[in-house]
């Protein structure tokens, strides 16, 4: 999960930040006493291992649910921080079974959502229409999980889950809340749990869902070219791959337009009961064509501005006098309020048909969080919860952060780069066995399907067709939320492990 670039959050962030951040600031001591005003953390629990069932794929299925930690080093051997995982393994498989590790993003994310969401053996609902906070959190088999062609090993990443640095908050944002220091402990942590679990012979594939799909090829990279261990495939699920494609491009760029403007298409046929692969692949056409050259056209040709104003109207929905005033650039923050703004709700940017009441809807601004995010983190933050203490028996006082508003804020991006999509190309190039998919939602506006199918369209074909293999599926960035998109994308991914 990728936080919404939306500036209507701010008020937000700030309020539930300021919570988080003290609990943070609580956890992100040294071990070692280095004043009276430190506090002191207790030691983490001892991994706990426990035997489950559940129904995947038509029959029952026996496994081991483990939830343990890693400690993380500085170069000089000092330990700075402990990151918790969920393991999913099934006994007696051999040392080649397969092994997958997973990230959700944020950044300040815990991994809860591909773990109770979309490929763990337990599922809890979320990210649909008509989910609420006050949903009983009790976990069912999940009939999609990926258990049944893989081993699964969910990581929380330094100030999500139960995750902690143990360092000071200086040094937190240093080590941990930046995109390359990210990439070089997280990376560490797989190699470290091959290590402890004698897994090293296994495949190994590294998956990521948005901020985690922007980790996902840097990780394999490191992996690949840095620690020496070998990644078999990557699976890349609504990810955030160029930042410098979205909002941070120039003002010379139609990339934020024509990156936004197909999802927006998608959720509009998909209100009429008409989106297809044959609707969008015309949609598709239209953005890469004629609406790109009328945008560069610009005002010197009025035309040209009748046309995007006329063809954007038709393919969102919106008021064409809205559109007119837009001059058919139209952005995600206005789509989402607009789009619904008769019905008195608001689109959520994971996708913009599940809707909420918007509590301030005379407002020029959002003043609202996320309907989705608002929906999920009450009932998933709770199932995962007593699934850790209470199921598995793992027993900590800590607080478990399933989205870090604190993390987030804190976060060290850098320069807008290409930095995901270079490691990618060099992973690929240098093993000739490995293959990739990236899986979209059609209506996702948060890390839009467009930005990775040009993106993919750039890429030279390494040998062999489709081993980068570009998914979109109906619903938006939690797409496997939807029972049937979860079936075809647990088949997809089938089919790149066999």
């Amino acid at each position: 999960m990728r936080f919404p670039p939306l500036a209507a959050l701010s008020l937000v962030l700030l309020s539930a930040g300021s919570l988080a951040q003290s609990t943070q600031s609580a956890q992100t001591t040294t071990v070692e006493k280095k004043s009276d005003t430190e506090p002191k953390l207790p030691p983490m629990p001892a991994d706990k291992t426990i035997a489950q069932t559940a129904r995947i794929g038509g029959r029952v299925l026996s496994y081991k649910a483990t939830i343990g930690h890693v400690v993380v080093r500085d170069d000089k051997g000092k330990e700075i921080g402990e990151v918790v995982y969920t393991a999913y393994t099934v006994p007696g498989a051999g040392p080649l079974r397969p092994v997958t590790f997973a990230f959700n993003g944020g950044p300040g994310a815990s991994s809860v959502y591909l773990n109770m969401g979309a490929i763990g053996p337990k599922r809890m609902q979320f990210g649909a229409q008509g989910d609420a906070p006050s949903d009983t959190p009790i976990a069912v088999d999940n009939a999609n999980s990926w258990l049944d062609f893989t081993d699964l090993v969910f990581i929380d990443p330094v100030g999500t889950g139960f995750s902690r640095s143990l360092v000071d908050a200086d040094e937190t944002k240093k080590q941990f809340y930046a995109n390359d220091p990210d990439i070089h402990y997280l990376s560490k942590v797989v190699y470290d749990w091959l290590v402890k679990e004698g897994r090293l012979r296994s495949p190994k594939y590294v998956m990521g869902e948005s901020y985690g799909g922007y980790r996902a090829p840097r990780v394999a990279y490191e992996l690949q070219s840095q620690i020496g261990v070998g990644v078999s495939g990557l699976i890349m699920v609504s990810p955030y791959l160029d930042p410098a494609s979205g909002d941070d491009a120039t003002a010379l760029s139609p990339l934020p337009w024509m990156v936004d403007l197909p999802s927006m298409a998608a959720a509009n046929l998909e209100r009429q009961g008409k989106l297809t692969p044959a609707a969008m692949a015309e949609v598709e056409s239209y953005v890469r064509g004629d609406f790109a050259r009328d945008l560069l056209r610009g005002r010197s040709d009025p035309e040209a501005t009748n046309r995007v104003i006329a063809r954007v109207t038709q393919l969102t929905g919106l008021d064409p006098a809205l559109v007119r005033r837009l001059g058919g650039r139209v952005g995600a923050g206005v789509y989402l309020r607009e789009v619904h703004r008769a019905d008195g709700t608001i689109g959520s940017v994971y996708d913009s048909n599940v809707v909420a009441f918007d509590p301030f809807p005379w407002s020029p601004t959002q003043r609202s969080n996320d309907p989705i995010l608002d929906a999920l983190i009450a009932p998933t933050t709770s199932a995962m919860v007593n699934f850790v203490t209470r199921e598995v028996g793992w027993k900590t006082d800590a607080r478990y952060n399933a989205l870090s508003y604190a993390v987030n804020q804190a976060w060290n991006r850098g320069k807008p780069e290409d930095t995901p999509v270079t490691d990618l190309r060099k992973a690929i190039a240098a093993d000739p066995k490995m293959r990739v998919i990236i899986a979209h939602g059609w209506d996702d506006l948060s890390c839009p399907f467009f930005a990775s199918r040009l993106i993919v369209d750039q890429m030279p074909a390494f040998g062999a067709a489709e081993r980068v293999r570009l998914r979109v599926y109906p619903g938006g960035h939690m797409f496997y939320s939807r029972s049937d998109s979860a079936a075809r994308f647990k088949e997809d991914a089938r089919a790149l492990y066999q």
